[in-house]
């Protein structure tokens, strides 16, 4: 028996809900009666494709949500979710591998929708090398590799701050996207034991929270801001969900120990 959420009705309520709507502003948006919005949300009306989709815009909804919600009224989903390694999805590869090694010799990775690890290049699988090895098995969960105690944690000067930032961040995800599989792992990671903080804030922390870790070649610290890039037109699902993570140094030292390194 189908439940109530996993509806058409359903999804818009939660969906309205989540972000803050009423049936009026929503209607208002969409160009539809209140009267036939409250319908479809109880079920006693089926709203047409078109109808679906303009709604779907002023909702904010992701690629993968607009599929569900298409599916759930008895349509075929509009967006296609291709894997990355599809003869179609060559030319966005190549582009991700371009920005990638264009990042050398700085740390740049991507992630898919949960955090998964699907691109790096040398500088971050340096970084991430520290990690223990059950927390490099395939899928890579880069969120987990950093914040647990067998992962990168130990390494990462300012792990008070920059724990507070990645379980702030995903949180932020959570509740855009209404992922589970997200849910899960927001609570799993702040579940984590994290110490008091020790680290002074230097200048940058007064623009950006950076990452602070030992230098895994050195007997120094690597200082760096972060960056996040997304697909801003895709209009397949696995490409709209990618995350390009740049890492850039921080201060002049880490910048020169990683140029000399190179």
């Amino acid at each position: 028996m189908e439940t109530q959420a996993h509806t058409v009705g359903g999804l818009l309520r939660d969906w309205r809900a989540r972000r803050r709507l009423s049936q009026l502003d929503l209607a208002c948006e969409a160009e539809v009666s209140t009267r036939h919005l409250s319908f479809i949300e109880c079920g006693r009306a089926s709203p047409s494709r078109d109808l679906l989709m303009r709604l779907a815009e002023p909702l904010a909804l992701p690629l993968r949500a607009q599929n569900e919600l298409l599916v759930a009224a008895g349509f075929a989903p509009v967006h296609r979710e291709s894997p990355m390694d599809a003869p179609d999805m060559a030319a966005a590869r190549a582009a991700v591998q371009g920005v990638l090694a264009a990042q050398s010799p700085f740390p740049a990775l991507a992630v898919d929708r949960h955090w998964n690890l699907v691109l790096a290049n040398a500088a971050a699988e340096a970084l991430l090398a520290g990690a223990d090895p059950q927390l490099r098995v395939a899928p890579v969960n880069v969120l987990r590799a950093t914040l647990h105690p067998l992962g990168l944690a130990g390494a990462i000067v300012n792990l008070a701050e920059w724990r507070h930032h990645v379980l702030a961040r995903l949180k932020g995800e959570v509740d855009r996207c209404a992922d589970p599989v997200l849910a899960a792992l927001h609570d799993e990671l702040s579940a984590l034991p994290c110490p008091a903080s020790r680290h002074p804030p230097g200048p940058v922390a007064r623009i950006a929270v950076p990452l602070v870790v030992r230098d895994p070649a050195g007997e120094g610290v690597l200082s760096f801001l972060s960056t996040t890039s997304v697909f801003g037109t895709a209009t397949d699902v696995t490409l709209a969900e990618l995350t390009l993570e740049c890492f850039y140094p921080a201060d002049e030292a880490t910048r020169r120990v990683l140029l000399e390194r190179a």
